[in-house]
């Protein structure tokens, strides 16, 4: 039996023993994160998956494992199909497979740490239908047969300079109490990690790649605050920085807070807060106004210190990546380079920059069929040689004090295809209909989206993902409510309208199953736009990362004049910002790679 198979086992055996038909395993914490801290990876070690977003059902017969199009290659080859079935999100919904599979009469545990109210409410409603019921657990069962479970990280705080953060956590808490003024409300309940890191000036090392610390808070009506988190992790120079209007607690004193709030309104957000947070304001007698949480689109739109923090960090980033693109030209086509040796190389420039916090995610470092996925996760096991022949797909970024960077380059080791080109091509169009777009204020990101697509509906093709995501300011690489993303497609949600300030990714991408991958991604800021005669407040894309973009994938004759000029000005920009850092021998290779293109 192999190790994912007898987990599986012990964990049927021990819903048995807690008298459970079932559980649900989704992969998140106690704070709805995205990433998550060794700790609570419950969903990889139970199955194997390694992607970043997915969840699981147990049953005593049957057991699912739930993704979306991103990582459909992906959970085939990691989670064994003799034990799990593959559902497609969002086609089918855990709610829907439990109305069709729950045991009639049966009960489904879950985890109220890990799941929103908005969750359990469907849950539970499609239970219903089978006439089985949905049961909140006291300890999550695969912590009960988790042997060698990691403790929580015991990572202390990091202050976040208020020259970095561009305000004062006073004068951020003084805001949010002003909302709560606005709403009559007496405090409101913080539980993301990011909105935390945020709100205090604070950083931490809790959760790989994202600069956070296990924490809660609660900000009252009067600019006050009591911050959750072991006491331990904050030192007296953190203690210093938040003062005396924070109140530090034990993290374990978060849940009894709760039910002191007999008589008082308190905001919590629905979305982001899971349904164990509800559940105690409901017990102590809260009144509950649920909304979203305030700090999610102050955090989003970006103040002039973050976005001169940023800039920053993109030109210190992208010397590293150039110089590892030049690298990997004369090394790969001589063989011997993986592509797990070629993520280790590339974090190695960033790393010589002196001033790399951390990666801000795990590198996406993909050849051949390896670079069809699009949330590929290299490991020893899956580390393939990069051949000639095959494209080299790298998605990689930093997080820096200053700035959190996320950029995508594909080169073609050996010579490309006629096909290669041509995909290349048609998603570079995508990207530069994305950078160049100019929209009214009021447009949100999904009416947006189908700019980068046209030019591969064109000849009956399209990406399974959204085409860009926010960013934080050296906080989460992946960052709300901003988003590129029709509701269709992964990466899509509510409509949010596209601010100026806010940081966004432009990826639009080609993936050809078990042949190779395409994405170029940079990072753009919202910007207002002069347009002569405009009858209303117009909006755009400042692009902020600079590297060159692969000239041998580019099929000159596909481009309209426009769009060459676009790529043409890129490129000088590329040569002006990251020239000066680079030696002689690499700045001679820039110059070579950032030549303007000719019409074919």
């Amino acid at each position: 039996m192999s190790t994912h198979a007898a987990r599986l086992q012990a964990l049927r055996e021990q819903l048995n023993r807690d008298q459970l038909d079932g559980f649900v395993v989704p992969l998140t914490d106690e704070h709805m994160s995205e990433y998550v801290g060794d700790y609570a990876q419950r969903l990889s070690w139970l199955t194997g998956f390694q992607g970043s977003a997915g969840s699981a059902v147990v049953l005593p017969e049957a057991a699912a494992i739930f993704t979306d199009g991103r990582y459909t290659i992906q959970v085939r080859q990691q989670v064994d199909g003799a034990n799990w079935e593959y559902v497609p999100v969002p086609q089918v919904s855990i709610a829907d497979w439990l109305r069709d599979h729950a045991p009639q009469g049966g009960r489904i545990g879950y985890d109220p740490w890990l799941h929103t109210r908005g969750w359990v409410e469907e849950a539970r409603r499609a239970l219903a239908e089978r006439g089985a019921e949905l049961v909140a657990v006291s300890r999550n069962p695969i912590d009960a047969v988790w042997d060698d479970q990691p403790a929580p990280s015991d990572a202390k705080l990091i202050v976040q300079r208020d020259d970095s953060a561009g305000r004062t956590s006073a004068s951020k808490r003084a805001e949010i109490a002003d909302w709560l003024a606005e709403r009559k409300a007496d405090a409101v309940v913080l539980s993301a990690l990011d909105s935390i890191a945020w709100t205090f000036n604070v950083r931490g090392a809790d959760v790989s790649h994202t600069p956070v610390a296990l924490a809660y808070a609660i900000v009252n009506a009067d600019g006050t605050a009591d911050l959750f988190v072991a006491k331990d992790k904050v030192g007296d120079d953190v203690a210093q920085h938040l003062g005396n209007a924070v109140r530090v607690h034990d993290r374990a004193a978060f849940a009894p807070a709760l039910e002191q709030f007999a008589g008082k309104r308190v905001a919590a957000d629905p979305a982001g807060s899971v349904a164990a947070i509800f559940d105690a304001l409901d017990a102590g007698g809260a009144t509950i106004l649920a909304t979203r949480d305030p700090v999610v689109l102050a955090k989003a739109v970006k103040n002039d210190a973050e976005i001169s923090g940023h800039k920053a960090a993109q030109a210190r980033d992208g010397a590293a990546l150039a110089r590892f693109l030049k690298w990997a030209e004369a090394e790969m086509p001589k063989g011997g380079v993986t592509e797990m040796s070629a993520a280790d190389r590339l974090q190695a420039f960033r790393e010589e920059t002196g001033v790399l916090r951390d990666l801000s995610f795990d590198t996406i470092s993909g050849t051949g069929p390896n670079g069809a996925i699009p949330h590929y996760k290299v490991t020893d096991e899956s580390s393939l040689p990069i051949e000639n022949g095959h494209l080299y797909l790298v998605d990689s970024g930093g997080q820096y004090e200053d700035g959190t960077t996320d950029v995508t380059r594909v080169i073609p080791v050996g010579e490309p295809t006629q096909e290669m080109r041509d995909r290349f091509t048609r998603v570079l169009k995508g990207h530069i209909a994305i950078a160049t777009a100019v929209f009214p204020a009021g447009t949100t990101g999904g009416q947006i989206d189908a700019f980068a697509r046209r030019p591969l509906w064109e000849v009956g093709c399209d990406y399974g993902h959204g085409t860009g995501h926010g960013v934080g300011a050296y906080l989460s690489v992946h960052e709300g409510p901003q988003r590129i993303a029709a509701p269709n497609y992964p990466g899509g949600g509510p409509a949010e309208p596209l601010r100026a300030g806010m940081f966004l990714s432009n990826e639009p991408g080609y993936y050809k199953a078990g042949e190779f991958g395409i994405r170029i991604e940079n990072l753009v800021l919202v910007v207002e736009k002069d347009i002569p005669g405009a009858e209303s407040v117009m909006l755009g894309f400042e692009t902020l990362t600079f590297a060159p973009i692969e000239r041998d994938l580019i099929e000159p004759g596909l481009l309209t004049e426009d769009e060459r000029r676009w790529l043409d000005a890129y490129h000088a920009r590329v040569l002006e910002i990251l020239g000066p850092q680079l030696s002689p021998d690499e700045r001679a290779w820039l110059d070579a790679k950032c030549r303007p293109i000719a019409a074919r």
